[in-house]
């Protein structure tokens, strides 16, 4: 019984360093861009969108879908370096558990 109340504080302390981790990670940020640098995303680690910064050279009202191509292409970059940033942050508390990706 005494190792079942040891788990328990283990897995109670693990659950507490988790919360503290995932909340630290909304303060770290990532950025990715497209078009040599002419846009440019930031996204938290809570994969929210905190700032964009288009170069107004590429804002060409005659050329829309190369802006939105742009953009699209600089959401995804950024958002997999959330997912990378989420994995390292977050892994050692699920190394060789085999969970799943994207569980946090």
């Amino acid at each position: 019984m005494k190792n079942m109340g040891n788990m328990m504080k283990q897995m109670q302390k693990m659950q507490k360093q988790m919360q503290e981790a995932q909340e630290e990670l909304k303060e770290k940020t990532v950025e990715a861009t497209a078009g040599g640098g002419a846009v440019k995303i930031v996204a938290s680690g809570d994969k929210r969108i905190v700032d964009v910064e288009i170069d107004e050279e590429v804002v060409d009202p005659e050329d829309v879908d190369m802006l939105q191509d742009l953009m699209l292409a600089a959401i995804n970059e950024v958002m997999g370096k959330v997912d990378e940033l989420v994995e390292q942050d977050m892994g050692k508390f699920t190394k060789g558990m085999n969970l799943p990706p994207g569980m946090f």
